[in-house]
């Protein structure tokens, strides 16, 4: 039995070791490595820039598609529209979903479906569905009108709602 407390004491050592060799060389590593912070990031991540006093605040708006309207394709912004029919239908006399119909909506009131239940704040807007309207709209639908009931975080690209806005155009 002597051997095997023996043996028991050497794995006991061996932890014990292999943990102050561990511990020590994390201490040795903090004094020889300095902490530094990095110049720039070497990633950068998009955030929101917090505005310092007395400096100018820009706020960001969507980039204008009115010239990329006349060579945006249709049926890429069919293929695209397919995200939207989780919650629209595009089909004439097409049901409501979790948001309206979206035929003839081009060029058309705000609002425009009777039988939906449109949010306050849409209504409060007014005006058309025109080009400018659709394309604010689709870029970041809270932030056109806050106080929308679309829970959609919206669409970066202006060539991706070029496309959408001349396939709107053609459901009339």
């Amino acid at each position: 039995m002597a051997s095997t407390d023996l043996e028991n004491n050497k794995i006991f050592a061996a932890v014990l070791v292999a943990g102050i060799v561990i511990m020590l060389s994390g201490f040795i590593a903090n004094k020889f490595i300095p902490d530094e912070d990095l110049e720039e990031d070497a990633f950068p991540i998009e955030a929101a820039e917090v505005a310092t006093a007395g400096a100018l605040k820009v706020e960001a708006v969507a980039e204008p598609i009115a010239d990329l309207i006349a060579a945006a394709d249709p049926t890429r912004g069919a293929k695209l529209s397919k995200a939207c029919a989780a919650c629209h239908s595009f089909d004439k006399g097409g049901p409501n979903k979790i948001g309206p119909n979206l035929w003839n909506t081009y060029n058309n009131k705000k609002g425009h479906i009777a039988s939906f239940a449109y949010s306050d704040a849409l209504l409060a807007k007014g005006g058309v569905w025109n080009v400018e309207n659709l394309n604010s709209f689709l870029w970041k639908p809270k932030k056109y009108i806050p106080g929308t009931k679309m829970n959609y975080a919206g669409m970066r690209k202006p060539e991706d709602r070029a496309a959408i806005v001349k396939y709107l155009q053609t459901l009339r």
